[in-house]
Order: C-alpha cells, then sequence, then structure tokens
C-alpha cells in the first residue's frame, strides 16, 4: 500500500530548517567576500549561483510552514511557484557549475585563447540575458503547464507529478545528460588536481592554482552528491510516479543542500575577513 505522504512532512521539515539557516549564513558570508574580489568570469557566475539561491531561499519559509501544518492555504498560483523553484534552482545551478567548471578546466589546458576573449562584459551581457528570458518564460511556464491536472482548491501542495507524463521522454533524456555530464566533468577536474599533485608533489599546496582547481573539484563533487542521487532515483520515479511520489520529495529536498556550496570559498583568510572585516 502507498505510503501516505504526510509521513515525510517531518523529515522534510527538518531537511529544509536546515537548508534555510545554513543557506542563508553561507550566502551572507559570501556576499561579504565578493565584495573585496575581482571581478572576473569565474566570480561573475559565482554571482550569478549566489543570486539563485537567493531565490530558492525565499521560498523555502513556505514550504517548512506547509510541512509543518499540513495543508496550504496560500492560493493554488502561490503553490506551483513555489513548488517549481526547487527545479529551477536545480537546473540554474547545475547550468552555472558547468561554465564555472569548464572555464577553469580551459584555463588548465592552456586554452587561454577561448577564456581571454570572453571578456567580464560578455559574461555580463550573457547573465543579464538568461535571467531575463528565465524571468519570462518560466512564469509563462508555470501558469500555462505546470500543474494543470492538479486540484485548484485542495489544500495539499508539491505533488504535480502528473505534469511531467505528458513530457517523459524529455525528463528521461535531462536526467541521464545531468548524470553523464557530472561524472564526466568531476573526472577531468579529479584529474587536473593529479597532474598538479605530480608536478608539485608536497608544495601543491602553496599553489594558487591548486587552490581554485580544489574549489572546482568541490563544486563538481557537489553535483554528484546533491543531484546525481536524485536524478538516478528519477530514472525510476518517472516510471512509477503516483507510487513513489513521496520518496520524490525526500530526493529532491536532498538536491537544496547544494545551496551550502559557497562554504567552499570560506579558507582561513577568507573568514578573517567576514568576522574581523579584514585579511589577516
Amino acid at each position: 500500500m502507498r505510503k501516505s505522504i504526510k509521513e515525510y512532512h517531518t523529515a522534510l521539515l527538518v531537511i529544509y530548517t536546515v537548508v534555510l539557516i545554513s543557506g542563508t549564513i553561507s550566502l551572507t558570508m559570501m556576499m561579504r567576500i565578493m565584495k573585496s574580489t575581482t571581478t572576473s568570469t569565474t566570480s561573475i557566475a559565482v554571482l550569478n549561483l549566489i543570486f539563485t539561491h537567493f531565490i530558492f531561499l525565499l521560498t523555502v519559509p513556505f514550504r517548512i510552514y506547509y510541512y509543518a501544518v499540513h495543508e496550504w492555504e496560500l492560493g493554488y498560483e502561490w503553490c506551483k511557484i513555489t513548488s517549481s523553484m526547487i527545479h529551477i534552482h536545480m537546473y540554474m545551478s547545475f547550468v552555472l557549475y558547468v561554465i564555472i567548471l569548464i572555464t577553469r578546466l580551459l584555463t588548465f589546458y592552456k586554452k587561454a585563447c577561448q577564456v581571454v576573449s570572453f571578456h567580464r562584459m560578455h559574461a555580463c551581457i550573457i547573465s543579464f540575458l538568461v535571467w531575463i528570458i528565465v524571468l519570462i518564460t518560466v512564469p509563462c511556464i508555470i501558469h500555462f503547464n505546470y500543474g494543470k491536472d492538479h486540484d485548484k482548491n485542495a489544500t495539499r501542495c508539491f505533488q504535480f507529478g502528473k505534469s511531467i507524463e505528458s513530457v517523459l521522454i524529455l525528463n528521461y533524456l535531462t536526467s541521464i545528460l545531468i548524470i553523464v555530464i557530472a561524472i564526466v566533468l568531476t573526472a577531468f577536474q579529479a584529474n587536473v588536481l593529479w597532474v598538479l599533485y605530480k608536478k608539485h608533489r608536497e608544495g601543491c599546496t602553496f599553489q594558487q592554482e591548486f587552490g581554485a582547481q580544489l574549489k572546482s573539484l568541490c563544486f563538481a563533487l557537489i553535483m554528484v552528491i546533491c543531484f546525481i542521487p536524485y536524478h538516478i532515483f528519477r530514472l525510476s520515479y518517472l516510471n512509477n510516479i503516483k507510487e513513489l511520489e513521496g520518496t520524490n520529495e525526500i530526493f529532491l529536498s536532498i538536491t537544496t543542500f547544494n545551496c551550502l556550496d559557497m562554504l567552499t570559498f570560506l579558507g582561513r583568510r577568507s573568514c578573517n575577513m567576514c568576522f574581523v572585516g579584514k585579511a589577516a
């Protein structure tokens, strides 16, 4: 017999509370650090990542409210927006991780011509265009297609599994693509660190390039830990949406722990900048 989705609410309440508190602290500390860093292509991508996390975290309190009271009384449209934001956050984060990793890999493999020609202005323009497209197309998709089979008067929320039944093939392809890209980029990034280690041995920890590539590996591992389990599970979920809807919410909530990715930037010097206001 299908397990009641309400039985998952306590676990989801704990997960989203932890994500909201720790994610807010992480973003606050990172914003203070970014004030003192130079604006590069990578830092612009990181700023976009921070903005993506920020928008998602604004909707988390509504999830916490729902899982605490077990009823949704904030309106059907807001339910759809809050529900869709977790998916928008995941896919936007993934795209930005890929951009950061590819930029770092191109730099390492001495393809400087591609990296240098991509000026900060280009990165800003692309970021602006991407957000314009997202802010225009996503609301239209949410309004006209997302959750159209859901009961508008229901007191339950975040159960829009029927909405994806008409696009199963697209969902299969998307999940497989994310799994493959995450594994490939992680393998490349691990190889970069291995090459740097063999080159510098014990002195590698003092190399600025090694530190930058290590942070990139952390981003890659975040993709592996937060996104791959969900998308592997999703391949089964798409075959049995009704029975696995509650379990899907648990796996989906795990993807939100990527809000802590900014902690990868917090070395000792960064912490001094946050808490003391100057570098040690």
